[in-house]
C-alpha cells in the first residue's frame, strides 16, 4: 500500500506542502484560504456599515418597514381618488359605516394603530371597548373623527390627524362606528354613558 511522502523532495515544486499540524497520525496539508475568498470577505465588512447607515439610519424611511408606509400610502391616495369627497364628519361615518368596499381600509388601519389599546376586536384592553353602548368622549358619530384627529383622555389616546391620511380616520372612524353594539363576549366592562343610536 501506497503512502504519502510526508517530507517530499526539495526538488519536487509539485509536491504538497505539509502543514506542522497532526492529528491522530493524520499530517493536515497547508493549504492557504483561496485569495478571493479573502477579497470577498473582507468587502463584506467595508458594505456592512454602508449597508446600516443607508437602510436604517433613524427617520431616514429606506428600511422595510419604511417603504411598507410610503407603498401603502400611495395606495390609499390612489384608492381615496374614488371616494365621495369628505367634509361633514358625521354624515362621512355615517356613510360609509355599513360600506362593504371601504370597510377593509378602517379594518387594516384599526388593527395597525388602534388594536395594541382596544383588542383586536374592539372589546378593550388598556383602552375602553368599543363595542358596547357606552363611549367616554363620544355623543355622535362625528365625535368618533373628533377623537382620533385630536386624541382624548390627556394624551393617553394619541392623536392621529399627523399621523394618517384624513380619509383614512374617517374610514376607521366608520369601522369603531360599525362595532358597536356587537357586545363581544368576555369584553372590558362599558366605560362612560351610553348614547343615542347613531344618526339620533
Amino acid at each position: 500500500m501506497s503512502t504519502l511522502n510526508p517530507n517530499p523532495p526539495a526538488d519536487d515544486a509539485n509536491a504538497p506542502v505539509m502543514g506542522d499540524h497532526t492529528y491522530d497520525g493524520i499530517q493536515e496539508y497547508d493549504n492557504p484560504i483561496p485569495g478571493w475568498w479573502k477579497w470577498l470577505f473582507i468587502a463584506t465588512i467595508v458594505f456592512t456599515p454602508i449597508y446600516i447607515v443607508w437602510f436604517h439610519a433613524p427617520g431616514m424611511g429606506r428600511d422595510l418597514i419604511g417603504r411598507y408606509d410610503r407603498a401603502y400610502a400611495a395606495n390609499l391616495e390612489r384608492k381615496f381618488g374614488g371616494m365621495a369627497p369628505l367634509g361633514d364628519p358625521e354624515a362621512d361615518v355615517l356613510l360609509y359605516m355599513n360600506d362593504a368596499e371601504w370597510r377593509p381600509v378602517g379594518v387594516a388601519t384599526f388593527a395597525s394603530n388602534c388594536a395594541t389599546c382596544h383588542g383586536a376586536d374592539g372589546s378593550g384592553g388598556s383602552g375602553p371597548n368599543l363595542t358596547d353602548e357606552a363611549f367616554l368622549n363620544v355623543k355622535t358619530a362625528g365625535d368618533l373623527v373628533e377623537v382620533l384627529n385630536n386624541g382624548a383622555a390627556g394624551g393617553a389616546m394619541p392623536a392621529w390627524s399627523t399621523r394618517l391620511h384624513p380619509n383614512a380616520i374617517v374610514l376607521t372612524a366608520a369601522y369603531v362606528a360599525h362595532m358597536r353594539g356587537q357586545n363581544i363576549s368576555g369584553g372590558k366592562a362599558a366605560e362612560g354613558d351610553p348614547i343615542p343610536a347613531w344618526g339620533e
